[in-house]
């Protein structure tokens, strides 16, 4: 199947009011364990590649080409991101090798100076038929906007996606980045405002930190595109150490790996179901 546009993944997904699951890859595994989850489910889905996971790698194009590989594989639609890109240069890296879409992080610059550097880069992308996902944010470190306590304001949120053309908008409501555990409270009311205001896609990051029930409501509330790490790299690591503890003699990684790349596949067609309705 042709690697999907990520505008055909999400586009109906918001018109619908349905939620798309974007899960990050960190290794080979992670990707193949994505798609099998998708093809459980039947449901598309968008594989992220977080500039962190680039520079563990030491370069994009290793798990970037091996990702695109996977997803034009897959048997339902799949789309190739780039998460949390701080550098324009990565960016348009990441248009050249094939990625469908970007999500470019000037959150920790001042509200002006993430404006205009959004701006330049969603045009570069645009021209290129690429989607644009940008934050919005003025709080510094690691969370972004997406520090305990921050939230996002309407009103600059319309602001903002009008003046820099994105197409999407990920939006601080009660989440939190690298949460293992899974108690944020989402503010529903929030998202609702937001959805009626904005315009354009809502993105829940930090959605490790919500519980089912919670990821469902922030759907119904008007989310649409619902990014998950943690808890995946949570289940991968807690299958590998199962094997690992029962089989303490194992030599060969593709013995816990394998059960690992399960673990993951299993989460994923989870959350796909409930993102689109499934819960209960």
């Amino acid at each position: 199947m042709p690697l999907s546009p990520t505008d055909d993944i999400v586009g109906p997904a918001f018109r619908a009011g349905v939620g798309v699951g974007a899960f990050n890859v960190v290794q080979l595994e992670h990707a193949e364990a994505i798609v099998s989850g998708a093809e459980d489910a039947g449901r598309p889905v968008i594989l992220q590649i977080s500039e962190n996971t680039v520079r563990y790698h030491g370069a994009l194009p290793p798990i970037g080409l091996a990702t695109l590989a996977v997803a034009r594989a897959a048997r339902v639609p799949v789309a190739v991101h780039l998460d949390h890109a701080q550098s324009t240069d990565l960016v348009h890296e990441a248009v050249r090798l094939g990625f469908t879409s970007v999500m470019f992080d000037a959150s920790t610059l001042p509200y002006e100076k993430n404006l205009a550097a959004t701006r330049d880069v969603t045009a570069h992308c645009r021209a290129r038929n690429v989607w644009v996902e940008a934050e919005l944010g003025e709080v510094g470190g690691k969370d972004g906007a997406h520090a305990p306590g921050v939230r996002t304001d309407p009103a600059e949120a319309r602001d903002f996606v009008a003046a820099t053309g994105v197409d999407a908008l990920a939006v601080a409501v009660g989440s939190s980045h690298a949460m293992t555990t899974r108690d944020a409270v989402v503010d529903f009311a929030l998202i609702a405002e937001l959805r009626d205001t904005v315009g354009v896609p809502l993105v829940l990051h930090g959605s490790s930190g919500v519980a089912d029930a919670g990821l469902a409501g922030a759907v119904g509330a008007g989310m649409t595109k619902v990014n998950v790490s943690t808890h995946l790299n949570k289940e991968f690591t807690r299958a590998a150490r199962a094997h690992l503890d029962s089989h303490p003699a194992t030599v060969d990684p593709r013995t816990y790996l394998g059960p690992a790349r399960d673990a993951v596949a299993a989460q994923v067609a989870h959350l796909l179901r409930v993102l689109h309705g499934g819960l209960g």
